[in-house]
């Protein structure tokens, strides 16, 4: 089996991403399991080129993707990418689409097909923080969620494709008071966790992940 696992680079000026840190850090092979790690820029479009390229080199089973989440205190897995670009900023080559599609002829959204609650409930077992989310937000994360998951039901059948966010390091919370923070090994541990996950469970288990509002 063959995971391709991506990470942002950094953007909206900071500099670092947890994303691509976490993800160079992870093993070369997690239950058995190969780990293709990929970096990819923060910018719509050219962000789905560069997972296209590496799906069509290595033929992963799985794509996971990894972004930052600001203000998000627990690793988050993605249920859902909705069929919008809508950007509070620019992307790292200065683009900011306003209420467009990620794909003209993409459904209005596409769900996760990882088993994320089985991937949350591993992450929570080894005492890390997780949870499920239902709002990738609307700039390159969503676009990255939705976009994957459009190529697998257009050209590349059968693969599953997903998404989670993880929160600020503690070194990019110095200067933002009251922000949540995690620290890098612990990311890379609980995101460990969710490719065991990954691996194990062909099916999701069925246990609430909802919220009320």
């Amino acid at each position: 089996m063959k995971i391709l696992v991506t990470g942002f680079d950094p953007f909206g000026g900071e500099p670092i991403n947890p994303a691509i840190e976490s993800v160079k850090l992870l093993p070369a092979t997690i239950e058995g399991a190969e780990i293709i790690k990929l970096e990819i820029p923060t910018v719509v479009h050219k962000s789905l080129q560069v997972i296209r390229e590496a799906i069509q080199k290595h033929d992963p089973d799985m794509i996971l993707s990894i972004g930052q989440a600001g203000g998000r205190s627990d690793l988050t897995v993605e249920r859902v990418g909705i069929n919008i670009d809508d950007c509070r900023i620019t992307d790292n080559e200065g683009n900011q689409p306003i209420d467009e599609p990620v794909f003209a002829d993409g459904d209005a959204a596409y769900f996760s097909n990882l088993p994320i609650k089985a991937m949350v409930n591993e992450i929570r077992k080894n005492k890390i923080p997780a949870s499920i989310s239902n709002s990738a937000g609307t700039f390159v994360c969503n676009h990255v969620l939705y976009g994957v998951r459009y190529m697998i039901e257009k050209e590349f059948a059968g693969k599953k494709s997903g998404f989670i966010h993880i929160p600020y390091l503690p070194q990019q919370v110095v200067d933002k008071p009251g922000q949540p923070s995690m620290a890098l090994e612990v990311i890379v541990k609980g995101l460990t966790c969710a490719i065991s996950a990954m691996i194990h469970n062909e099916a999701d288990v069925k246990t609430t992940g909802g919220t009320i509002c």
